[in-house]
């Protein structure tokens, strides 16, 4: 009897251990899939779909702030060497800020026309007008897109991963992220690179992403871009377009 009570009660605690392993395993698992996550973000973004109660952690608008040796092998990778590109630091000041800017983007689907706020936000104007004029966009693509949300791109590895070399400084973080408004991706606080985003509806973000501009034409290629079918990424989220929308060139105009 002993021997009997002995063998169950072991038994129980066999099972016990596997059962609790099994949750520990399950959850450092969706742990490192939301750690992976982790880098540019634009967190505040809400996924439409309530049955996933872990989507809005991974649905914040992230570039990983890293490249490992696997994601520099890519082949996405290819158009910052194209580009022969790699800064170390921002360009000097190359604007008038008493003129008005604006980029004309010609993808793959059109044209889409930024104005930028020269005035409001000079250093981040002149940041994306000096990679423009020097080809850093051509040839990058919209690498990840959310419907309802917003368009990202600005990566010239194509992966979420790439940027030009640099950080600058966050200014005048104000206003609301409305139907075409441009803004930058970031790590944090002053984290600003190359990345931007392109609103596709109105979103309640909070005001940690600097709005250097808003589209004045071509939010029909916009839409185009957001509505394009979609697959999961690296980090198992439903944005990575299944035929990506390529910058070809940017054109800089100054009245």
């Amino acid at each position: 009897m002993k021997q009997f009570l002995k063998f169950v009660f072991g038994g129980t605690m066999i099972c016990s251990t596997f059962l609790l392993s099994g949750c520990l395993y399950k959850d450092s698992q969706q742990q490192a899939v939301l750690r992976s996550a982790e880098g540019y973000n634009v967190k505040g973004y809400q996924d439409r779909q309530p049955e996933d109660p872990d989507a809005e952690k991974r649905l914040s608008v992230s570039v990983p702030s890293g490249n490992s040796s696997s994601q520099q092998s890519q082949e996405p990778q290819t158009a910052q060497e194209k580009n022969n590109f790699n800064p170390k630091q921002p360009s000097s000041m190359q604007i008038d800020e008493s003129k008005n800017y604006s980029a004309v983007l010609k993808t793959s689907e059109g044209e889409i026309t930024i104005e930028l706020d020269a005035k409001k936000t000079p250093k981040t104007a002149n940041n994306f007008i000096s990679l423009s004029r020097d080809g850093f966009y051509n040839g990058t693509i919209f690498h990840r897109v959310i419907e309802g949300f917003m368009i990202q791109g600005g990566d010239p590895n194509g992966d979420g991963t790439g940027g030009p070399g640099y950080q600058f400084e966050d200014e005048n973080l104000e206003g609301i992220y409305t139907r075409g408004t441009v803004a930058m991706a970031n790590s944090g606080p002053n984290t600003n690179g190359s990345q931007f985003f392109i609103m596709h509806e109105d979103y309640d973000l909070p005001n940690n992403y600097v709005i250097f501009g808003h589209i004045s034409s071509g939010m029909d290629v916009v839409d185009k871009i957001a509505n394009a079918e979609v697959t999961l990424n690296s980090s198992m989220e439903k944005s990575k377009p299944v035929s990506p929308v390529k910058i070809e060139t940017v054109e800089i105009v100054e009245k």
